[in-house]
């Protein structure tokens, strides 16, 4: 087994896998209401090449962890098979999707007796009103339904994703904290990323990760937790000392490149070495073409060692990748 190391000594086991562009939201630092031009069907990976090239990830490179994305990975209909073909490869994987949790309620148990692991949600907002301003869609309830179903199936510790939008939602961190809280899910506050189909994004017009805490300090106790953070994305601290915690993703204030162990592979089969690279290397060709396991792998490996050091989003040369988040996966 040769790993997915690059040239800054960095190792990928965590693959993100996006199984569509699709999504049945449209969240306005996402995609414009209209939606996109989806990506058409023969350029995805069948579900047979998909559950490849992921073999090829755990059995020859190294990869302990896959969070499956999308888009809205659950609009995958095959999703279930691929979650259940993953886990007769490997029994030791993690295995995770990050979804809107819309149709969850009635797919959850199933994805759980496939051998999925946990689930994320993408949720910014309990209150209606400002759930149907983000997402265009009144559709809180069943994202509540959803959250609800994973954690009676076993997906847990069941996360949730928020960010926080300037004017929109940024009043009601500490409340959405509380909602979790009182549920038991996990919190994750995600800095808003420069990752929009319009390039809209303003870094001025974010909300930054010591606001997000600023807020949530006018009503909750927060102290650092214990736990040593490694490559987790999520910075965490104890909330009025334990053991409910909350999470705050700075990647933009305060990125943490160095420590990086993901590595992505879009629907069309490109595998990116960062979400913000600009460039992509191709599998779905050579492995259409015939290349074997062995020289697939080579390939991947080949990809990792042009990462960059870091996303360079300060660095006045800083240009926004081409696809946007629904068409790269989280």
């Amino acid at each position: 087994m040769q790993p997915l190391i690059d040239r800054h000594g960095r190792v990928a086991t965590d693959l993100r896998v996006s199984l569509t562009d699709r999504c049945n939201l449209r969240c306005t630092y996402c995609m414009p209401a209209e939606g996109l031009d989806w990506m058409p069907g023969e350029e995805q990976l069948s579900d047979t090449e998909l559950v490849r090239l992921i073999g090829i990830a755990v059995s020859r490179l190294g990869v302990t962890e896959i969070r499956f994305t999308g888009g809205e990975p659950l609009l995958r209909r095959g999703l279930v098979d691929i979650i259940a073909q993953v886990r007769a490869l490997d029994s030791s994987v993690e295995m995770s999707i990050t979804s809107n949790a819309l149709g969850l309620a009635r797919t959850a148990p199933a994805l759980a007796a496939a051998g999925l692991d946990r689930v994320n949600v993408s949720l910014d907002s309990v209150r209606p009103d400002t759930f149907r301003t983000i997402t265009r869609r009144d559709r809180l309830d069943d994202v509540v339904a959803g959250l609800a179903a994973a954690d009676a199936a076993g997906l847990g510790p069941v996360k949730v994703n928020a960010v926080l939008m300037r004017g929109v939602n940024d009043d009601q961190a500490p409340e959405l904290l509380q909602w979790c809280l009182e549920r038991g899910y996990q919190l994750r506050f995600i800095e808003q990323m420069p990752l929009d189909a319009q390039h809209g994004w303003d870094r001025n017009a974010m909300v930054t990760a010591d606001e997000i805490l600023a807020s949530l300090e006018q009503a909750f106790d927060l102290s650092p937790a214990v736990e040593p953070r490694g490559s987790a994305p999520a910075e965490l601290f104890r909330v009025d000392g334990g053991p409910g915690t909350v999470g705050v993703i700075a990647s933009v204030t305060r990125p943490f490149c160095g420590d990086c162990d993901r590595v992505r592979l879009t629907a069309d089969g490109q595998v990116r070495d960062c979400l913000f690279a600009r460039t992509e290397s191709d599998l779905r060709g050579p492995l259409r073409a015939g290349a074997s396991d062995d020289e697939l792998a080579e390939r991947w490996q080949t990809a990792m060692l042009g990462k960059a050091p870091g996303h360079g989003i300060d660095d006045p040369t800083f240009l926004q990748p081409d696809r946007p988040m629904s068409a790269i996966g989280g």
